[in-house]
């Protein structure tokens, strides 16, 4: 399909007043002319915003977006829905929402009545409210008459109905550059740390051939459940203590809802106390059905505190459930523990509700604000609907019962009670060295929250990137939270048809979106769905807004930041990726997930690659020097408000960036790291040239060096020249000494005149005169014509024999004289 030739032939005119969810007609200021697609020339499939493998499978011009008053082409990918602003190819975001992440969508036909000054008749509004999982509500206009809507609306029914599990854009996108290493390696690694063997690094064929099995000296690392038989919503290897024998564990299983019997979670390095978890236990109706495995096993956990004398250690076993629910399981054959039957225990109930309150508190929420937001999905601000109703017109109490409706939605309660049960937990393993046994009634909802939660406090690794990968493959993926009915995500786990879990809407007597509140008559209609929807529930998305809740309170205390958050939970929400698809480990490793899609936490830590500690996901303000411990937050601190960054930006869109002292925060943070880079450079510049002087300093001393000894043997040669030409002078021979160091020996004998010249080396010269008997007196009688002395075969030259032969005697002597350099010392 082609984009349209001339927008202004299509569609003469796009704007609109605000006045048209008033009734006033104003969808008649719309010009639009009936679309023809085959009029249309260019093709929106080269979009710059496309993904790999993401293809256009059905457009729609002329749309347009209520929430905003603005008009532009809808096109339907097979990952996501664009909405692309008129005039330009640049995507809105609001209107721009992966499918998975739609819970539902209603077609709604909206009556116009015209004013009493109009004949005409209005036509009715043709609308498709969107409903997104990640708290907006979208509604697109259509002009009657040109079957858009239907259309869409079929193509949509299309997407959700894929004939194939791999139809998913997770797999057809496939690994590329994200490629997904085992998760079993990581969970590997992540208990070889807890259990103190973090020089062991997992590998496959360590997992193939269960050497894995390792321990400390209280706990150990079982391949009991490696083929998923003993708990299949159970991860491959468990955590359990060393004292219990793989045949306990498989008889303790027995007495535990899903067989999910308790294991450990996280333990102390220092203290030993242990957080563990596991579903409800089987005791009855009437609470009296017990298992000695499981009640050896929990007694297990209480290990001898260190240092009190063998004293047993305090064991906790928190129920998260209200009590009259856990009694209430008690006739389907759950229910709680007895702290007669658990010795050291004590039981704790912490009034949490169950995944259908939160699925309805969510809802209530997103209604709320989509209601009272900035701009809600009727295109109308909340200060100015009705009159100003919502706010009274500046009635305090209108104003008061408007705010109220946020805590009649529960969900900050519902925050508040889960913060107040994970600090609980965690002052008693940090004050008390007590261990906590943390369950629900299946263990993989509010179980997982609680212990999670408690790790991130009192295990600071959790709080860093890579501490926060592994929290959450342990606790939530391993552990078998059930993402694809929580999330409302495509379940791969079986094979042949799906569909993607699309809900209708359902009534509720809490204040609905504005758009159903609109006047004239409105008609829904319920296209899709309601798979999935008695267990779909974001209580994954509850845990993440409790963690940006612990943030506030300790914004240093946290490698990554709010918005690592967000657009954490954007793709998980997507299914872009395939980390969350299924509800258990074991179901991953059937469908090959890892092998056969990219990895959410590779494509983050590409994105941060780009930007160092300087990106957006990087906490300016973390400071792990400081917050190198358990974080412990008073109960006052406990109070939670709402998450701006994720609840507000679509309702509110300004709030969230209304506080620039993060955004100045980081350019300072920009800055200080230049200025370190700038500083460290010029460090190393100084150490270049520190050692270079260092280095002419050393060249300098030997010089200096050098010159000395060379000064030292200059004084001694004219030490010793002066006694050798005393030497050579009292044998009666003249030496005269050169410049340059040569030594000049003459001989006279009356009017005859033999000179010598003898080199630095005395005794070769003087060697040389008798071996060689070298003349050099030109007039000299005994002087041959090659220049050698004839004497002593001249007879005529007895007196020089004679004194030759003195001078011989004298020499040798002198030759054996020892010089010592002690006759040279300056006195």
């Amino acid at each position: 399909m082609t984009a349209p030739r001339n927008s202004s032939r299509r569609l003469r005119s796009l704007r609109y007043s605000s006045e048209k969810m008033e009734g006033t007609g104003s969808w008649d200021v719309l010009e639009w002319t009936k679309l023809d697609q085959a009029s249309w020339s260019s093709s929106y499939s080269n979009l710059d915003c496309l993904l790999d493998s993401e293809r256009i499978t059905f457009e729609c011009c002329g749309v347009i977006l209520i929430n905003t008053n603005e008009a532009g082409t809808l096109l339907l990918t097979n990952f996501r829905i664009l909405f692309l602003r008129e005039g330009t190819r640049d995507p809105v975001p609001l209107g721009t929402i992966p499918l998975v992440a739609i819970e539902k969508f209603n077609k709604t036909v909206q009556k116009v009545h015209s004013s009493r000054h109009q004949s005409t008749k209005n036509p009715p509004k043709r609308l498709l409210q969107v409903t997104g999982k990640d708290m907006r509500i979208i509604v697109y206009g259509f002009r009657p008459g040109t079957k858009q809507r239907r259309s869409l609306v079929d193509a949509l029914l299309r997407c959700s109905n894929l004939e194939r599990v791999w139809d998913l854009y997770a797999f057809t996108c496939g690994p590329s550059k994200f490629g997904n290493k085992n998760p079993k390696e990581r969970l590997l690694n992540e208990y070889f740390r807890l259990l103190g063997k973090g020089s062991l690094r997992a590998s496959m064929n360590m997992i193939k051939d269960g050497s894995f099995s390792v321990s400390n000296d209280f706990w150990r690392i079982t391949d009991l459940n490696s083929n998923y038989n003993l708990c299949p919503t159970y991860p491959f290897a468990l955590m359990v203590p060393k004292s219990i024998s793989d045949e306990e564990l498989t008889q303790a299983s027995t007495f535990r809802a899903k067989s999910r019997l308790p294991v450990i979670s996280w333990c102390h390095p220092g203290t030993g106390a242990v957080i563990a978890r596991s579903s409800q236990p089987l005791v009855g109706l009437m609470m009296n059905m017990r298992s000695n495995f499981d009640e050896k096993l929990v007694a297990s956990f209480c290990t001898q505190l260190a240092g009190h004398k063998g004293a047993p250690r305090k064991l906790y076993i928190a129920d998260a459930r209200p009590r009259k629910n856990a009694l209430a399981n008690g006739a389907m054959g759950g229910g709680s523990e007895s702290s007669s039957n658990y010795l050291q225990s004590e039981i704790v109930f912490f009034g949490i509700d169950n995944i259908h309150a939160m699925r309805e508190s969510f809802s209530r929420l997103r209604d709320y604000l989509d209601m009272h937001g900035t701009t809600s999905s009727d295109g109308t601000s909340s200060f100015l609907r009705h009159g100003g109703w919502t706010w009274g017109g500046g009635n305090l109490s209108s104003m008061s019962a408007s705010v109220s409706l946020l805590g009649e939605s529960g969900w900050l309660s519902h925050i508040q009670s889960i913060l107040a049960g994970v600090a609980w937990i965690a002052a008693r393993v940090a004050m008390e060295s007590a261990s906590v046994l943390v369950h629900c009634s299946d263990g993989w909802d509010r179980t997982t929250q609680l212990v999670s939660l408690a790790c991130l406090l009192l295990d600071p690794y959790y709080r860093t990137f890579a501490g926060f990968q592994a929290l959450v493959e342990k606790d939530w993926l391993a552990f078998g939270h059930p993402f694809s009915d929580r999330i409302g995500m495509p379940n791969v786990a079986g094979s042949g048809s799906f569909e993607l879990p699309i809900q209708s809407s359902s009534a509720r007597s809490f204040p609905s979106s504005p758009v159903r509140q609109t006047s004239g008559s409105t008609a829904t209609q319920s296209p899709g769905s309601s798979h999935g929807l008695n267990n779909y529930s974001p209580i994954f998305l509850q845990w993440v807004d409790c963690v940006s809740q612990l943030m506030r309170m300790y914004p240093c205390a946290f490698e990554f930041s709010p918005t690592f958050l967000v657009d954490f939970t954007d793709c998980l929400l997507s299914c872009r990726f395939g980390n969350f698809l299924c509800n258990s480990e074991k179901e991953r490793q059937e469908c090959r997930i890892s092998e056969s899609s990219g990895c959410l936490w590779a494509y983050l830590t590409d994105l941060r690659s780009f930007g160092g500690t300087s990106h957006a996901h990087c906490n300016p303000l973390y400071d792990p020097s400081r917050y190198n411990g358990a974080l412990l937050p008073p109960a006052a601190a406990l109070a939670p408000t709402l998450w701006p960054q994720f609840h507000l930006r679509w309702a509110c869109p300004v709030e969230p960036d209304a506080s620039e002292t993060e955004v100045q925060c980081r350019a300072m943070s920009v800055k200080h790291l230049e200025m370190k880079k700038g500083k460290e450079e010029a460090e190393r510049k100084v150490d270049a040239l520190s050692s270079t002087v260092e280095s002419l300093n050393e060249e300098l001393r030997k010089e200096r060096n050098i010159s000395r000894a060379a000064k030292e043997s200059a004084k001694k040669a004219i030490k010793e020249r002066g006694v050798i030409s005393r030497a050579v002078q009292s044998l009666g021979c003249k030496v005269n000494f050169t410049r340059n160091g040569d030594c000049t020996v003459e001989v006279e004998d009356g009017p005859h005149k033999c000179s010598h010249s003898i080199p630095h080396d005395v005794s070769e010269s003087i060697s040389s005169v008798s071996e060689d008997k070298v003349c050099e007196a030109l007039l000299c009688p005994l002087r041959a014509r090659e220049g050698t002395c004839r004497w002593p075969d001249a007879g005529c030259c007895a007196q020089n024999g004679s004194q030759f032969v003195g001078l011989k005697a004298n020499f040798e002597a002198f030759e054996k004289l020892s010089i010592y350099d002690s006759y040279f010392t300056a006195e």
